[in-house]
């Protein structure tokens, strides 16, 4: 079957322009289809770029760098940023080698559209115009044949009456009209067929030569319309078959990054990372309470037993707050400021109630105080060690080069950590220092080459920071070996211990300092792996942190013991400072322990340290009893 638009729709003028338009229409449609589809595309790509962004850390953090599970989420996290990379690729491509070139190819369709049919347009109208000239004529030389023969016919009738000369004049007329109706009537003959012989040729013509032309051409239009169609499908299937393999690659990458996950070996890690190295506690011992003696303390008894009765938690010293005494023991860590040079009128300031500030007691004395004093009395040693603390607090809360501070487990993986980097430090050095050894061989045999004094600073400077970095190494090494000491130390000893256990039982009621006092300085270590001046009263107080500790939270008002009078305006603007006016009378809560500072009390609601030579104060009868008789326990 032909399919030539010329031969086969020579008649379907208004059809084929029907029809080439809702093709034009299908390709804007297609093409608008292929811009929200980028958009699309896009608009993925940023949201899933923004997801990536979300969950990825601000901050590496050392935790997220040592776990499979969360070096394979980094890795996803990873894949799914590429993921969007090559969705906005695909977006682009889609963009700008289709929806562009659709959109130059629709208007250049539209323009060779309108001149095809506007020339198949003016070929209707020529012959058109020629079928009216055809109808015309025709119609002319119809009317004059009749004319001539209506004529005729009145002539020969007008002749057959022919009798008088009046009558044969009237024939003659008749017969003159007649021949120019005839003449007329050929004329119009001659017209007619003039207009039928060039509406047959412009018929011929229009149907056989321009329609098949126009109508070919409006063909060729509409194939190159549909081929563009495809070549577009085509287009944006390859673009989106490009980015299949980078996609399919990322989708890999993160079933790697599932099957990399080890559960055993990060929680192997964990035990690494939180290792303390330090013994388990060991069994509590026995305190005997019948007898009347002063129990003896117990070093290794990790129980807060209260003598008032209240029932409690019992915590051993792995599930405590360490820093816990620390933050809420605030008091003044400066020495009480000097009286004014003129005292009031009614102040004394020599009087008893007021010495001179004093030095500070020892830490370990207050330490001493504190664990040997009982229960009752205990509270007021805490607060007595409060004024301290702070020597402790820097003790404690500093981090010493060793890496002391830390658990034995941990403190050696740190020196061994440090140990490497500087290790590479050295390489980096060393290669460093071979780079400018050898330019300055080169400087050496071609002096143009550039001057050799040049290179010393900087040699020099290698040169130490080596020294510099090997004598940190051997500091390390040292600390490293030592800390190695002791974990083996403490291994034997756990071996012997448990040898130990199963040849003996424990006595109860034995006493545990004896045991204590044989320790070894490596099993003098702390909770939390810090060290003190005085290992035994570091001992005594890191065994009894317990005790205090929730002591402390359930504290109440410390009754109060005396009165005192302000000798002097003082202003408290330090932390646990009281301030006060001059003559105001305050209630007394704890004693002045030889470091200057008083504790007192103003409406049962403000408390604060003061000091002492700024007050007169006015024990009660029963206090001083109750103070002294604290002090001996």
């Amino acid at each position: 079957m032909s399919c030539n638009w010329g031969t086969e729709l020579w008649d379907q003028f208004d059809n084929l322009e029907k029809h080439t338009s809702w093709g034009i229409e299908f390709l804007e449609r297609y093409t608008k289809f292929v811009k929200e589809r980028a958009d699309i595309e896009l608009s993925y790509a940023k949201q899933i770029r923004s997801l990536s962004k979300k969950f990825h850390p601000k901050r590496i953090r050392e935790d997220d760098s040592r776990y499979t599970w969360c070096l394979a989420f980094a890795a996803t996290l990873q894949q799914l940023n590429e993921l969007s990379v090559q969705k906005e690729e695909l977006a682009e491509n889609l963009n700008t080698q289709i929806v562009c070139e659709l959109t130059r190819y629709t208007q250049e369709l539209k323009t060779e559209r309108k001149t095809h049919f506007q020339d198949g347009r003016r070929a209707q109208q020529h012959i058109e115009s020629s079928w009216k000239q055809l109808e015309s004529s025709k119609r002319r030389f119809e009317r004059d044949c009749k004319e001539a023969e209506r004529a005729q016919h009145i002539s020969d009738r007008i002749d057959l009456d022919n009798k008088t000369d009046g009558e044969k004049r009237c024939s003659l007329k008749a017969r003159q009209t007649a021949q120019l109706k005839q003449q007329a009537a050929e004329e119009s003959r001659k017209d007619y067929v003039t207009s039928l012989n060039q509406f047959n040729q412009d018929q011929h013509q229009h149907y056989h030569t321009l329609v098949p032309v126009i109508y070919q051409r409006v063909q060729d239009m509409e194939e190159r319309r549909i081929e563009r169609i495809g070549e577009a499908m085509r287009s944006s299937a390859e673009a989106e078959r490009k980015v299949l393999p980078v996609v399919s690659r990322c989708l890999n990458a993160m079933m790697d990054a599932s099957e990399s996950i080890q559960p055993r070996k990060d929680t192997r890690q964990v035990v690494e990372v939180y290792k303390s190295g330090f013994d388990p506690p060991g069994d509590v011992e026995f305190e005997d309470y019948s007898s009347s003696m002063r129990r003896s303390i117990s070093e290794s008894s990790y129980l807060d037993n209260r003598t008032e009765g209240r029932r409690h938690s019992r915590k051993l010293w792995p599930f405590i707050r360490k820093n816990k005494l620390l933050t809420l023991l605030s008091s003044p860590r400066q020495p009480p400021p000097p009286p004014p040079t003129s005292p009031s009128p009614g102040g004394v300031v020599n009087s008893p109630q007021s010495p001179p500030p004093a030095s500070r007691e020892p830490i370990t004395q207050r330490l001493n105080d504190l664990m040997t004093s009982g229960s009752r009395t205990r509270k007021q040693c805490l607060r007595s060690l409060k004024r301290g603390i702070g020597q402790l607090s820097l003790k404690l809360g500093s981090s010493p080069a060793d890496c002391s501070h830390l658990p034995p487990e941990q403190r050696r993986k740190k020196l061994q950590s440090r140990m490497n980097n500087i290790n590479e430090e050295i390489q980096k050095e060393r290669e460093q220092r071979d780079a400018l050894m050898k330019m300055k061989d080169v400087y050496e045999q071609s002096p143009q080459m550039g001057d050799i004094r040049s290179l010393e600073p900087r040699l020099e400077e290698v040169k130490q920071s080596l020294q510099r970095l090997e004598e940190e190494l051997k500091r390390n090494q040292v600390w490293l070996s030592e800390a190695d000491s002791r974990s083996s130390d403490q291994g034997s000893r756990r071996q012997s211990a448990g040898c130990g256990l199963n040849s003996q039982s424990t006595t109860p009621g034995s006493s545990s300092l004896k045991q204590l006092d044989n320790r070894s300085p490596v099993s003098r270590e702390s909770p939390d792996g810090s060290y003190t001046e005085d290992n035994s009263a570091e001992l005594h107080f890191k065994s009894r942190s317990s005790e205090f500790d929730d002591d402390f939270d359930d504290e109440e008002p410390l009754p109060s013991i005396g009165t005192c009078k302000s000798l002097y305006p003082f202003q408290g603007q330090n932390e646990g400072t009281l301030s006060m006016v001059e003559g105001e009378l305050l209630s007394v809560v704890e004693e002045d322990k030889g470091d200057g500072w008083t504790r007192v009390r103003r409406n049962l609601e403000e408390e604060g340290y003061v000091p002492t030579s700024y007050i007169k104060v006015f024990l009660d009868s029963s206090a001083k009893g109750f103070v002294q008789s604290s002090r001996l326990v």
